[in-house]
């Protein structure tokens, strides 16, 4: 069992550490990530998963549906329940507690699942793999982007008067145009994040499939050609963060990791053996929810400027630790 972890998860850790130390050695600086990040997130991730929906197809899509139904749940579940805790009991900002939630929910599917799930479950680990990626970018993906969004619009409206000194607007008049500008500035923010490829083109594959319509071969092969790119630079960019930051252990961190690689597991196993379901659907569902934390956290902490250090530190241990939890998953649920 070691050697089947292994040779599912040394890919993803060999392309961190390939960019932790081509920065080490200063073939690559922190100040090279944005472009890298701007090819993936633009470009190679969006066809990538565009491409995967297809190939797992409408049939097996629709077979999958309890797969489908347990990862919408648990990611989703905890997305909302750590978003709201660090919004309403800690009062964090919503672009940081948006962070924090999708660092504890998200999977890695699209960028480790892919040589993890395609090792241990062949051609049918497609299945979770588009229906994590799926969950992430129709759910998780735009309420994270509006909140992160949202804190970005907040902080220029800050640093505004204080360069071009506008004249004051009267206190009385201030409440009024408070909540209209508002609105405008959350509907903006949404269709935003909702025109990035990385939301609509894999929305669009999924409303393709499920009418039934083909990918023809040599658009699918079009595609891939450099949505194979994407696992591959995420993850090497997320190295290049690695080497630029400390990696501390602080109580965010491990709590956040805690939820991603043991809690969220736990819970849809245990949820699933009470209702009766066996294998392969009960190992899918349960190793794809024990994958590390999504190294689009990172990327988006960068493009944010967010969180860095927390969000290098949480992806480095969540994706190395994830090196004992998930075997001890696959030991629980074979």
């Amino acid at each position: 069992m070691l050697g089947q972890i292994l040779s599912a998860l040394l890919p993803a850790i060999i392309t961190i550490m390939l960019g932790y130390f081509a920065a080490w050695h200063h073939d690559f600086s922190k100040s090279e990530v944005p472009t890298l990040n701007r090819m993936v997130m633009t470009y190679a991730l969006p066809l990538a998963l565009f491409v995967g929906v297809f190939s797992a197809g409408r049939e097996d899509l629709l077979a999958a549906t309890p797969l489908i139904l347990f990862l919408l749940l648990a990611m989703v579940g905890t997305y909302g329940a750590v978003l709201a805790i660090a919004m309403f009991g800690f009062h964090h900002p919503p672009g940081l507690s948006a962070l924090r939630a999708l660092m504890a929910s998200a999977p890695s599917t699209a960028f480790v699942g892919v040589p993890v799930l395609g090792y241990l479950y062949g051609p049918t680990g497609n299945i979770p793999i588009a229906a994590g990626g799926i969950i992430i970018v129709i759910f998780l993906l735009p309420a994270t982007l509006v909140l992160l969004g949202l804190d970005a619009a907040r902080s220029n409206a800050t640093t505004e008067p204080a360069a071009g000194s506008p004249a004051k607007v009267p206190q009385q008049a201030a409440p009024q145009q408070a909540a209209p500008r508002q609105e405008a500035g959350i509907a903006r923010t949404l269709l935003g994040s909702l025109k990035q490829p990385i939301v609509w083109l894999p929305g669009a594959g999924f409303v393709l499939v499920l009418l039934g319509l083909d990918l023809p071969e040599v658009v699918d092969h079009s595609m891939s050609l450099l949505g194979h790119a994407s696992s591959g630079v995420a993850l090497f960019a997320s190295g290049i963060i690695l080497a630029s930051y400390k990696v501390t252990v602080t109580w965010p961190v491990a709590i956040l990791v805690f939820i991603k690689n043991v809690l969220q597991p736990a819970v849809v196993c245990l949820g699933m053996l009470a209702l009766g379901y066996g294998q392969p659907l009960l190992g899918q569902t349960v190793v794809t929810t024990a994958l590390p934390a999504v190294a689009l956290v990172v990327m988006l902490a960068v493009q944010y400027r967010t969180a860095i250090p927390e969000a290098a530190s949480a992806l480095l241990i969540s994706t190395f630790g994830s090196l004992l939890t998930i075997s001890l998953f696959i030991w629980l649920v074979t």
